[in-house]
C-alpha cells in the first residue's frame, strides 16, 4: 500500500442476479436474430409466393384470352358478342398494365377490320341484311363497352384511363359515351376515322383533357353529332389537324381551352355545323392556320377570348367569316387573335 491508496480487487466475482440478466440478454439477442432471420425468410417466401400467384395469373390469363380471340373470329355473331365480353372481363381483371393494353388493342383491331355494307332492305337480300345489323350489333357493344369503361374513374376497378385506344380509320357508326371522362395521359387516336352515325353521338361532353393526347387528324365527320359541349382543355394535346366536316354536327359549345394546345390546322369545314358558341378562350394554343371555312355553319357567338398574347391564330385561314367571330373578339380585336385581313371590317 503506497500513500493509503487500496489496491483494486481483480478477483471480484459476478453475483448471481448480473449472471442472471447477463443470461437474459445474451437470450434475448439471439432471440432478435432469430426473429430477423424469420422475418428476412418469410419476406423471400413472400415474394416468390406472389412470383409464382403472378405467373399463375398470366398463365390462366393467357388461355382465356386465346379462347376470346377464337370467339371473335366465328360465324357466329353471337359467339363473336360473347368473346367482346370475354376480352373486356380480362382488360378489367388483367394481372398488369400491358395485358389489360393488350385486350383493349384487340378489341380496337376488331373495329379496323373491314366490313360488308348493308345490302338494304330489297326482300331479295333479306338475310344479308339481317346478317349485316348482327354484326353490327358486335362492332356497337365494342363501341358502347370503350366509353363505359373510358368513363370510370383512373385507378378503380374496370378503369380503362390512361391506357392507350387506336380508332384509327374505324368507321364509327353508333354511338359512343366518353361525357365527364378525365384524360390526363395515354393517347386516343380517331385519325383518319369516319363518324357517320344517323342517331347516335360521340359525347365527350364535360370531359377534361389535362394530359396525353386526344387525336382527331384527318377525320371525317359526315353525319351525327361529335360532341365537346362543355369539355375542358388544360393541357395535352388535342388536335383535329386536316378534319373534314362534310355533314353532321361538331360542337364545343361552352367548352373551356385553359391550357395545353389545340389544332384545326388544315381543317375544312365543308358542311353540317361546327359551334363554338360560349367557348372560353383563356390558356390553350389554337390554331386555325390553313383551315378552310367553306360551307359549314359555323358559330363562335358569346365566346370569350381573354389574354395578352396570342393564343388563336387564324390569320391564313380561308373562306367565309364565321357567324359571331368578330363580335366575339371585339373592335379592335382582342390582342389574343390574329384574324385574316380579309375578315376584317374596313378601317373607317
Amino acid at each position: 500500500m503506497l500513500l493509503d491508496f487500496q489496491e483494486v480487487d481483480t478477483t471480484a466475482k459476478l453475483d448471481a442476479k448480473t449472471l442472471f440478466d447477463l443470461v437474459k440478454l445474451s437470450f434475448g439477442v439471439v432471440a432478435g436474430s432469430g426473429a430477423l432471420v424469420a422475418l428476412v425468410v418469410a419476406y423471400r417466401r413472400q415474394r416468390v409466393d406472389e412470383a409464382g400467384a403472378h405467373r399463375e395469373a398470366t398463365r390462366l390469363h393467357t388461355e382465356r384470352f386465346s379462347q376470346a380471340v377464337d370467339k371473335l373470329g366465328s360465324d357466329s355473331p353471337a359467339v363473336r358478342l360473347g368473346g367482346v365480353h370475354a376480352l373486356a372481363g380480362l382488360a378489367d381483371d388483367a394481372p398488369d398494365d400491358n395485358l389489360r393494353q393488350t385486350c383493349i388493342d384487340v378489341l380496337c383491331a376488331y373495329l379496323q377490320l373491314p366490313f360488308t355494307s348493308d345490302p338494304g332492305n330489297d326482300p331479295a337480300h333479306q338475310e344479308e341484311h339481317h346478317r349485316y345489323l348482327a354484326f353490327r350489333k358486335v362492332r356497337h357493344t365494342i363501341l358502347r363497352l370503350i366509353g363505359d369503361h373510358y368513363r370510370r374513374p383512373q385507378g378503380t376497378h374496370r378503369s380503362w384511363q390512361g391506357c392507350d385506344l387506336d380508332l384509327t380509320g374505324v368507321i364509327i357508326d353508333g354511338g359512343m359515351d366518353f361525357s365527364a371522362a378525365v384524360f390526363s395521359s395515354g393517347k386516343l387516336s380517331f385519325n383518319g376515322a369516319t363518324f357517320a352515325s344517323q342517331t347516335g353521338t360521340v359525347e365527350f361532353g364535360g370531359a377534361v383533357l389535362s394530359g396525353g393526347t386526344l387525336s382527331f387528324n384527318n377525320a371525317v365527320v359526315s353525319a351525327g353529332n361529335l360532341s365537346f359541349d362543355s369539355a375542358v382543355v388544360s393541357a395535352g394535346r388535342l388536335s383535329f389537324h386536316g378534319a373534314v366536316v362534310s355533314g353532321g354536327y361538331l360542337s364545343f359549345s361552352s367548352a373551356v381551352f385553359s391550357g395545353g394546345t389545340v389544332s384545326f390546322h388544315s381543317a375544312e369545314f365543308s358542311g353540317g355545323g361546327v359551334a363554338f358558341r360560349r367557348a372560353t378562350f383563356c390558356g390553350s394554343i389554337v390554331s386555325f392556320l390553313r383551315t378552310v371555312f367553306s360551307g359549314s355553319r359555323v358559330d363562335f357567338d358569346n365566346a370569350a377570348f381573354s389574354g395578352s398574347t396570342v393564343l388563336v391564330r387564324a390569320d391564313t385561314a380561308t373562306g367565309q367569316v364565321p357567324e359571331g367571330l368578330l363580335a366575339a373578339v371585339g373592335t379592335p380585336p382582342s390582342p389574343s387573335v390574329i384574324l385574316p385581313s380579309a375578315w376584317m371590317p374596313p378601317v373607317p
